[in-house]
């Protein structure tokens, strides 16, 4: 039977899995294969990265509870992808003060958040200090709360205006609060793609210098792509190697998220033909190749339920994610851009989603300590959600009951 259900995997790809599985080191172009396979030998890539993921993960599935923090969605960098930015004297234009900030960290550490992601447009009359001034405040008020803070982008930003040296500015910041970044920015780490989706956005190499730099001072820091738009298998590859091997160097990143370009709301699908963002199986394929790649040096794989919507993305755990992502609480640059999945994702849903597909709810801190695992339903914690978002979500409601309807009982 098993000869009936491989006989139309491609040799090639069945090849490239073996070594995988083996732990073998994957090139750039065999991952290149893998991102193009289709067929009897997709699906063989998509079980091979679920037993990769079993093994290199187990069946825990770990997700973080944590607000997204945007300040200001005044920005003048243009990236061509990009749905969320205004200019000062657009009508939507917003610059939150510090004690707005501050009051969406207290709502956050009231709703259970271990952490709080901050970031923000490039603002013309914003300078280094700013971005320490809402380190320095949060900490002041939340001394455990985890400050996940400024991609890249901000990072040289800030540092030029700064005029100090790239790892003392990033020792700065670290001193006043910082404790990971996320390693956004990164887009595609090819110069030619990033000459059309953000021309006026770092380049690759001091994407890398950026993140480099903030290993080298305990920075931790997330490892991100945009796929779905105008690049190319080979361009996906090279990133994800560029990926391990600066991991091999520094042993810094906490995970790997694949993000799916959305293409209703900006000028690289409406003005420079960008493919409308990734397929089904395009959005799988990325996962499975991910874990492939990147094991074992980077272990943890996250998808964007935002980007992917629930339902996909419990397919994805399927096709070796082990990440769920964070509850979010708001978000901003997704939905500005055309996504329709929401901004909160509470951790009761994210439990039972986990659930449904047999794997075990794990919450996580941002560098993946374990905070508290979830074995029995019937122990779940009540909900720390606003009242309209509890009513929807569930748990309590769905354990009162003992046995499931009788239609169900019996079956089909």
């Amino acid at each position: 039977m098993l000869e009936r259900l491989l006989r139309d995997v491609d040799r090639e790809v069945a090849a490239v899995l073996d070594a995988a599985l083996d732990g073998r080191e994957l090139s750039a172009h065999q991952a290149a294969r893998l991102l193009r396979a289709e067929g009897a030998a997709l699906f063989a890539l998509l079980r091979a990265a679920d037993v990769a993921r079993a093994e290199d993960r187990g069946d825990d599935v770990s997700f973080v509870i944590c607000r997204n923090i945007n300040f200001t969605n005044v920005c003048y960098v243009g990236c061509s992808f990009c749905g969320f930015s205004r200019h000062r004297e657009d009508v939507d234009a917003y610059d939150h003060s510090v004690e707005s900030v501050l009051e969406k960290a207290r709502d956050a550490v009231q709703r259970g958040a271990t952490e709080v992601c901050i970031q923000g447009g490039i603002h013309p009359a914003k300078d280094h200090r700013h971005y320490r001034e809402i380190l320095v405040a949060i900490k002041s008020a939340f001394p455990e709360l985890h400050i996940h803070a400024f991609s890249p982008e901000e990072i040289d930003f800030g540092q030029r205006k700064s005029g100090m040296a790239l790892r003392d500015y990033l020792a700065w910041l670290r001193d006043a609060g910082l404790g990971t970044i996320p390693g956004t920015a990164a887009e595609i780490l090819d110069d030619q793609v990033r000459k059309i989706v953000s021309p006026k956005k770092l380049g690759s190499a001091r994407w890398v210098e950026i993140v480099e730099t903030a290993h080298a001072v305990g920075l931790r820091s997330s490892a991100t792509l945009m796929y779905g738009h105008i690049e190319t298998p080979d361009h996906v590859a090279n990133h994800l190697v560029l990926l391990r091997d600066l991991q091999k160097r520094t042993g810094g990143f906490t995970e790997f998220v694949p993000l799916g370009f959305i293409h209703q709301k900006n000028a690289l699908f409406n003005h420079l033909n960008a493919r409308p963002g990734a397929s089904l199986m395009e959005d799988l394929r990325i996962i499975a190749v991910a874990r492939l790649v990147l094991r074992p040096g980077i272990p943890n794989i996250q998808m964007s339920w935002v980007k992917l919507g629930p339902k996909l993305a419990q397919m994805a755990l399927l096709c070796g994610a082990n990440d769920f992502g964070g509850t979010l609480m708001e978000e901003s640059v997704s939905r500005e851009s055309g996504a329709d999945h929401g901004e909160n994702l509470p951790a009761e849903q994210m439990r039972r989603l986990i659930r449904e597909v047999g794997r075990i709810p794990v919450q996580r801190s941002t560098t993946y300590e374990i905070v508290r695992r979830f074995d029995d339903p019937a122990a779940d914690p009540p909900s720390l959600e606003p009242s309209a978002q509890r009513a929807l979500a569930g748990p309590a409601r769905w354990r009162t009951r003992r046995k499931p309807p009788a239609a169900i009982a019996t079956g089909y």
